[in-house]
């Protein structure tokens, strides 16, 4: 894969988690409205920004891409194999 396609899609993955995260707290800040309990007063006109370092991102691009390569060896298509020794031990 190209590196703005990872960098898209791990930004993508990074809204989508932290999206759910403010659904969560949103839905949770409701519950205690309804309950009488919790917070006062309407902060909704209040905007939520995140930044995150371009260097984290390559540092997950970089990791990827180890992993799949570590993949694709030939030493871990014989670990998938599962073949044995002449002792009948795993080769590792």
């Amino acid at each position: 894969m190209k590196d703005n396609d990872l960098r898209d899609q791990i930004n993508s993955l990074i809204r989508d988690e932290i999206q759910d995260v403010i659904n969560d707290y949103v839905d949770e800040k409701d519950e205690l409205k309804k309950s009488g309990i919790g917070f006062v007063g309407t902060d909704d006109q209040d905007q939520l920004k995140v930044n995150i370092s371009q260097k984290e991102i390559d540092k997950i691009i970089k990791e990827y891409k180890k992993l799949k390569k570590n993949n694709r060896s030939n030493l871990t298509h014989i670990k998938k194999l599962g073949l044995l020794d002449k002792n009948g031990n795993p080769l590792s």
